[in-house]
């Protein structure tokens, strides 16, 4: 038996579309850090994303997007997420595995291809104050921007809770 194969970003676009959330996606050189995406900004308004893939000592997986210069304390986060200790960052392959994305590609798009619900994702609460919020569709090469509301209904239609929980300094 094969494995299912990652959506992707078409996959993601027809989601959308189906749910009839409104979303625009500007294409880019391929970046890998919040850094090289700096440049972009002037083309692509709204809040930019820096994504966390991280897990506690329970192999319980978190996915946290915040606002792209925020700061996440790895070392207390684990009590406002409800994690069983402190977090570390997940393996590449439990990335891809739940995710299906790549380093450099992490996006809360990416729980579109969590269908066993291994990943609870959180939005950080400032993140949520931009009306627009701009992701990776599921590759690094592109941008995609979706309503701040639309983006938890989204989540919501993955089979997810999304928490708005306050994460950063």
């Amino acid at each position: 038996m094969t494995e299912a194969q990652p959506k992707t970003d078409r996959d993601l676009f027809q989601f959308l579309d189906d749910l009839g959330i409104a979303h625009s996606t500007k294409e880019h050189a391929p970046v890998f850090t919040v850094a090289e995406s700096v440049a972009l900004r002037d083309e692509i308004p709204g809040g930019h994303t820096k994504n966390l893939f991280v897990k506690d000592k329970k192999d319980n997986y978190f996915l946290m997007t915040v606002e792209e210069h925020a700061t996440v304390d790895l070392k207390t986060v684990h009590s406002v997420i409800g994690a069983a200790s402190r977090v570390s960052f997940g393996k590449p392959e439990k990335l891809m595995e739940y995710l299906g994305v790549i380093p450099g590609a992490v996006t809360a798009f990416g729980v579109i291809n969590d269908t066993a619900g291994k990943v609870k994702i959180i939005i950080d609460a400032d993140l949520m104050a931009f009306d627009t919020i701009n992701g990776h569709p599921l590759r690094n090469d592109a941008t995609t921007s979706i309503g701040s509301k639309d983006l938890l209904r989204f989540i919501e239609a993955t089979g997810h809770e999304p928490l708005v929980l306050k994460v950063t300094a």
